[in-house]
Order: C-alpha cells, then structure tokens, then sequence
C-alpha cells in the first residue's frame, strides 16, 4: 500500500502525519507475516492481504476509535483465513 492510498483509506490529505502514516503502512506486511505465517513477497497477490491492511491501518492509527473492538474481530478473521491460505503455500 502506498502513501496516497494509505491517505484515502483513512479519509486524511496526505501532508498530515505522513511519516506516522508510512511507518505504520512500512509495519504492516510484517505483521501479517508474524501473524499468519503468509511470506511478505506474497503478500502483493493475495486480495485478504490488502483487504485487512486496510482495517490494520485504521485500527493502528484511530487507537481511540470507538468501533475498536468491532474493527479487532474483522481483523482477527481476515488473519484467520490468510492463515489457513499461508499453511497451504508453505506444505
């Protein structure tokens, strides 16, 4: 994800918080990776992957929002099942 996609993801102009913004979109795949077991360099081919960077983001940089809990359990079964497509690529 780039910056000007990050920006239009959470409804922001870019100029605001663009480092914060590219530090946390920087973070993301390797989280993903952590999370699931799914290899970065794949990551660019798998829509769930684009999909739950999206929610990521806004999660990570709204940490106040009220809808938090909500917006976690999205995020925790998006990884699920890029879990169970990572397990599918390393076997």
């Amino acid at each position: 994800m780039d910056l000007s996609k990050a920006c239009n993801v959470l409804h922001v102009d870019e100029g605001n918080n663009d480092e914060l913004i590219q530090s946390l979109v920087e973070a993301i795949p390797g989280y993903i990776e952590v999370s699931t077991g799914f290899p970065i360099e794949k990551q660019d081919e798998e829509p769930l992957c684009e999909t739950v960077s999206g929610f990521i983001l806004t999660l990570w940089y709204y940490s106040d929002h009220a809808d938090d809990v909500k917006l976690q359990r999205t995020i925790d079964s998006l990884l699920k099942c890029i879990k169970i497509k990572a397990a599918g690529i390393t076997s």
